[in-house]
């Protein structure tokens, strides 16, 4: 099938892995987003190594900041699927964790870490499948009893990888580029305007739209999705370049404990999980909370040399705040119902598309991005039969 021009709206995780496979495909591809992966610190845009971003939600929980799938703090980023037993989303993550496990040795190895993962689970619903991650994950085990933490009913360990998203995401964007994809900073209002060709190649105005807009669904012209809603998450940065394995006490109560390290030395410690808040900044109590939990989970994340002047002393927090970098939060780009994942044909102002839906990952947007631009993909090659 011969290529066609398209657009693809958002240039975050989803956004960006999806105008690769489609640039693959062999379709021309413009990526029109505000504010891309690499622009300084500002007002509208933190990057993804910015911890504390500046976001200002309006009272109809539209943003001031750029809302196309670009609201990047420092987040922890590791490949832990939790698909439980849906089977969409189980191949989704497991394609994508193969596509990240043959980047981290060849071209892209500077994005990853590749380490060993430790899970516990606090509650019976958190329990994992152990054939899910079988099939997934290098050396999986199910944790014996006498190997659980304290709170922890099971675990597993399993070797994976952590993605280092100030690195990974700007390699993706130069990626695109230099196979010739193009990039346009403007702002979206409708999906008119790109379907009309506001921002494409002058005669070549493109026969589908792939709408990767994050939170910005809810607020986007001709989509307005009122299903998609924040998941709030908080976490520190500290420098901790001596922990190479991942961490993590899940429960179902909105903490999520986690430890997750990257190749720079930088640890992303953390977290919650907090539908329906869209509190803008850290918050304190949530700060003194993850500190806590994570020494609690990590002792070895107090520095070797202060462990070691006495090592029967029992850690404290004080211990952590000469190596905290930052502290961080944002906003997950959830969807009541789940990943959006369909097409239809949409009218403009004088002309119609094919628009594909890839929005509301939730957390799940780095762990599942190859695996879901692979089914937008797919929509679209059906639609165009």
């Amino acid at each position: 099938m011969a290529g066609v021009p398209v657009v693809v709206i958002g240039a975050g995780v989803v956004g960006l892995s999806t105008a690769i496979k489609a640039q693959e495909a062999g379709h021309s591809v413009t990526i029109v987003a505000e504010a891309l992966p690499g622009d300084v610190k500002s007002i509208h845009y933190t990057s993804p190594w910015a911890v504390r971003r500046a976001l200002i939600v309006n009272a109809d929980h539209s943003f001031a900041t750029d809302a196309y799938g670009v609201q990047f703090i420092q987040q922890g980023a590791h490949h832990v699927s939790l698909a439980g037993k849906d089977a969409r989303q189980q191949k989704m993550d497991r394609e994508t964790f193969k596509t990240m496990w043959a980047m981290s040795a060849n071209e892209a190895e500077g994005c990853f870490l590749r380490l060993p993962q430790v899970e516990y689970y606090a509650e019976e619903g958190d329990r994992v499948s152990a054939e899910e991650y079988r099939n997934v994950y290098p050396d999986f085990r199910e944790l014996s009893k006498s190997e659980l933490i304290q709170n922890s009913l099971s675990g597993a360990s399993f070797t994976t990888l952590t993605i280092d998203t100030a690195v990974y995401l700007p390699y993706l964007l130069q990626r695109f580029l230099s196979k010739g994809g193009r990039a346009v900073r403007a702002k979206v209002q409708h999906i008119s305007q790109a379907i009309d060709g506001a921002f494409s190649p002058a005669n070549s105005p493109p026969e589908a739209v792939f709408v990767c807009a994050g939170l910005g669904a809810r607020s986007l012209g001709g989509v307005e999705d009122k299903d998609v809603y924040p998941i709030r998450g908080q976490i520190v940065l500290v420098r901790a370049p001596w922990i190479r394995f991942g961490r993590t006490m899940s429960s179902l109560d909105g903490l999520w404990t986690y430890i997750i390290p990257r190749r720079s030395g930088d640890v992303i410690i953390g977290g919650t999980k907090a539908p329906n808040d869209w509190y803008p900044t850290p918050r304190p109590e949530t700060t003194r909370s993850i500190l806590e939990r994570c020494l609690a989970l990590c002792p070895e994340l107090v520095p070797p040399e202060v462990r070691d002047k006495d090592p029967s002393r029992q850690p404290t927090i004080a211990d952590l705040k000469p190596i905290i970098i930052e502290e961080g939060c944002g906003l997950r780009p959830a969807r009541k119902d789940g990943i959006r994942l369909e097409s239809e044909v949409v009218e403009g102002s004088n002309r119609k598309a094919i628009v594909v839906h890839n929005y509301g990952h939730g957390g799940y947007g780095y762990q599942s991005s190859w695996g879901s631009a692979t089914i937008a993909l797919d929509l679209l090659s059906q639609a165009l039969k």
